[in-house]
């Protein structure tokens, strides 16, 4: 799923958590509503940083860094020219994004449950959506492409 589904998918989560959540206060400072909108939405794009490092991993060069550094546009306009098919697959990124949710949701529980609330309920949607574009993107493949080489890709 590209950064512009998840940002409004993470607008509208966000949005309704915070609505129903009681007030956060982080560090003893009250967090104003819409900070916590804005947060939502910066945590359900960025979680997406992961790819990089698991493309890294897995290619042993940092192409897909440089292409963006090299061409910012496509990293918000056309993020179908970033990685190429295997180097980041479907099971490596959901494993990282599950690690991410964990550990973030676990460490913020300790200052704030309702920011712990908030990041969690963004981050899990993510993670479905992410599901749900895989499964469609998998039923959508090529018609000639047979299912060995559509798992390979998702590896």
């Amino acid at each position: 799923m590209y950064s512009k589904h998840h940002a409004a998918i993470s607008l509208v989560v966000g949005a309704a958590a915070v609505y129903v959540l009681p007030a956060v206060t982080v560090f003893g400072v009250d967090v104003p509503p819409i900070a916590l909108v804005a947060y939502a939405v910066i945590i359900g794009v960025f979680v997406d940083l992961d790819h990089f490092l698991i493309a890294r991993i897995k290619t042993g060069t940092w192409d897909a860094m440089a292409f963006c550094l090299r061409n910012p546009a496509a990293a918000f306009g056309d993020q179908g020219r970033i990685f190429a098919p295997g180097d980041v697959g479907v099971l490596p990124r959901l494993l990282s994004h599950q690690l991410i949710v964990g550990a973030a949701v676990s460490l913020l529980a300790l200052e704030s449950l309702p920011l712990a609330a908030v990041t969690a309920v963004v981050l899990y949607a993510h993670i479905v959506c992410d599901l749900c574009w895989d499964i469609w993107q998998l039923g959508h493949s090529r018609d000639d492409q047979t299912a060995a080489e559509r798992f390979e890709t998702v590896l």
